[in-house]
């Protein structure tokens, strides 16, 4: 290579090298005044997003009412412009703009309205000024208040004068009238539907569906215009309101044997929504357990059972003998007794269909209904606290609740193990009769369960007053005392039977006081103990359960009605007491019903009232070893 050409090549790279430079510095300025240019582009774009809502609120307040309206159009062609599919942060930020631009016009609007409402506002020049100007922004809000007003009117919330000076005020304002005049025209019907539209309202706010919509529908079937579009939209929002609950309802009925009740409510159900499959096999489902009922006028017999004996080894055994089992049947006697009565036609009934206890003051009879051909018959099981004295009759020491969330009987059998069983007690064994044959209950009526407070209330120390007396009981008994019980175990055992109570109410049982200390004889006691028993079965037992209207007097030792100790009951809140007789006997007194109960025990089996209710001969247990000591009744 020559030296010219040498020279020449580097003279060649020394250009090469110099336009990489220059086209390098260019795109550098490309890129930079691109970056410039976006800067500002979205400054002002950030400015102007910033000032856009400050400066609308702005012109209204300076009564530039015009350009208010050109800033929130602006936005609102804008936002219409973009595609439905734009989600950007730009596109969103114009939507909310225009909420906050709505919102401030709607609180002006709102004040406005509601001077006139609370205060009988005069409109000013500036009001009317700034309601006609802002056009579609205030009409919207005005319309919405109007149509409000009528809606209170109609719940009986505002009177007719306000309503009509309301619309006074403001229908003479722009276009405003092409929403005012046609409501205006139909105040007189507004105001004829108050009282059946609130009457809706009052069965929807006391949780019955049913009757809202019944409500609404007859009123919208006799309104058009205002009226019948509230009406469709009511019962529209009350149907999606009501039908998960109400399913849920109806088929808990179904799952409680309360067929009659399901049928009821599934019959009014498939009426509102007639073409839901699920309603129309529920109702299928009800039905098919249902029959003809009638009137009841007859004689209603009543049972009552004490806690059973579970375990005949040890109830009958030397070891164990008591002459207390001669009070007590057996799981199999009452079992017996059951299917005796089912196959003579007796259903269950719940004593408090008896009566209409709505006024706390006045008792009303109610005609008893059952099934055609059926007779009724109340189930009473007594005192159910499980004394210590009765361990040795074999029969449960308590209820408990097993994993299906069914009560059960616990008891110790003759090998000293512990035994949970569903049969071991009376109101299990009921439980699963019905379940073997529901139509023994009607409507899923179970029995009335009478509770005391000596020593414990379902086997569960419940207060600490009744530790002492406990721990007399197991000390007679020879067996181990409670110690160092805390106020913790006490609300434990309070939370247990709060528990059994709630699954014994969902399932059709009733409650019944039998005065805290199982009083003997009440029929001579004084009033001052009675009083003062009473106040302490309602602190420690009566707190667990409720509102509990039934007495089951101890032994049948009744006091008379008029009687100023039965007196103090009544007003305490009873209104159905239990006495004690082998024949049928009911009668409606001073605020009260009286129920005799006839006692089931081994000693009373064989008496000639109850020959109607089962045959004696298939009930004795074969476990008792004599029924010599079964005496004629």
């Amino acid at each position: 290579m020559t030296a010219f050409s040498s020279e020449y090549h580097v003279v060649e790279d020394e250009h090469k090298d110099t336009r990489g430079y220059n086209i390098a510095a260019v795109l550098c300025a490309v890129v930079l005044l691109a970056l410039t240019v976006t800067t500002v582009v979205l400054g002002r774009k950030a400015a102007y997003e910033l000032e856009t809502v400050p400066s609308f609120e702005l012109a209204i307040d300076e009564g530039r009412y015009s350009d208010a309206l050109d800033i929130y159009r602006g936005v609102q062609d804008d936002v219409l412009k973009s595609s439905p599919d734009n989600q950007t942060t730009s596109n969103a930020t114009r939507i909310q703009m225009l909420d906050d631009m709505q919102n401030i016009v709607r609180t002006r609007v709102d004040e406005i309205c509601n001077r006139i409402i609370s205060n009988r506002y005069v409109l000013t020049p500036s009001d009317i000024n700034f309601l006609d100007s802002m056009k579609e922004l205030t009409s919207s809000v005005v319309s919405e208040r109007l149509y409000s007003i009528c809606e209170e009117f109609l719940l009986g919330k505002v009177e007719k004068p306000v309503v009509t000076y309301f619309f006074d005020q403001l229908q003479p304002i722009g276009n405003f009238s092409a929403t005012a005049n046609p409501l205006l025209r139909e105040l007189d019907f507004i105001e004829t539907a108050t009282g059946d539209v609130q009457n809706a309202e009052e069965s929807l706010g006391n949780g019955d569906y049913i009757a809202a919509v019944k409500k609404y529908t007859q009123v919208n079937a006799n309104y058009e215009g205002f009226v019948g579009d509230y009406c469709e939209k009511r019962i529209s929002s009350i149907k999606a309101e009501m039908y998960e609950p109400m399913m849920a309802e109806g088929e808990h009925l179904l799952s409680t044997y309360k067929f009659y009740s399901a049928e009821s409510l599934f019959s009014d159900l498939a009426v509102i929504f007639p073409e839901d499959e699920m309603i129309k096999s529920n109702l299928l489902t009800a039905t098919s357990h249902t029959s003809e009922v009638k009137e009841y006028r007859g004689k209603i017999e009543c049972i009552c059972v004490r806690s059973l004996i579970a375990d005949t080894e040890v109830a009958f055994s030397g070891r164990y003998n008591s002459s207390n089992t001669k009070l007590h049947l057996t799981v199999k006697e009452f079992e017996k007794i059951l299917e005796n009565l089912y196959e003579r036609g007796y259903v269950l009934v719940d004593v408090e269909d008896l009566i209409d206890q709505r006024d706390p003051t006045f008792l009303l009879e109610r005609n008893l209904k059952v099934p055609k051909g059926k007779k009724p018959l109340i189930v009473v099981i007594e005192d159910l606290q499980y004394s210590v004295a009765d361990y040795r009759c074999g029969t449960c020491r308590k209820l408990v609740l097993n994993d299906e969330n069914q009560v059960c009987g616990e008891y110790q059998n003759n090998a000293g193990e512990t035994v949970v069983s569903r049969t071991a007690e009376a109101i299990g064994l009921l439980d699963v009769f019905v379940e073997k044959h529901p139509d023994f209950t009607y409507d899923g009526a179970k029995g009335i369960i009478s509770v005391s407070g000596h020593e414990a209330c379902f086997g569960y120390v419940v207060a600490a007053g009744e530790i002492e007396e406990r721990n007399a009981a197991l000390s007679a008994a020879n067996l181990p005392q409670l110690t160092n019980i805390t106020n913790d175990d006490i609300d434990f055992a309070r939370s247990k039977v709060t528990e059994i109570k709630n699954v014994l109410a969902d399932n059709g049982w009733k409650f019944a006081s039998c005065t805290y200390s199982y009083i003997a004889d009440c029929r001579n006691t004084e009033k001052q103990v009675l009083v003062e028993d009473c106040a302490k079965w309602e602190d420690q037992i009566g707190s667990l359960f409720g509102e509990v209207h039934i007495l089951v007097y101890p032994n049948g030792n009744y006091i008379y009605g008029t009687d100023d100790r039965a007196v103090y009951f009544k007003n305490k809140g009873y209104r159905i007491f239990f006495g004690g007789g082998a024949t049928p006997y009911h009668i409606y007194g001073d605020n009260y019903l009286f129920v005799d109960r006839a006692m089931m025990s081994y000693t009373t089996l064989n008496r000639k009232a109850y020959k109607d209710l089962f045959d004696y001969t298939q009930i004795i247990d074969p476990a008792r070893k004599t029924d010599q000591d079964t005496k004629q009744g």
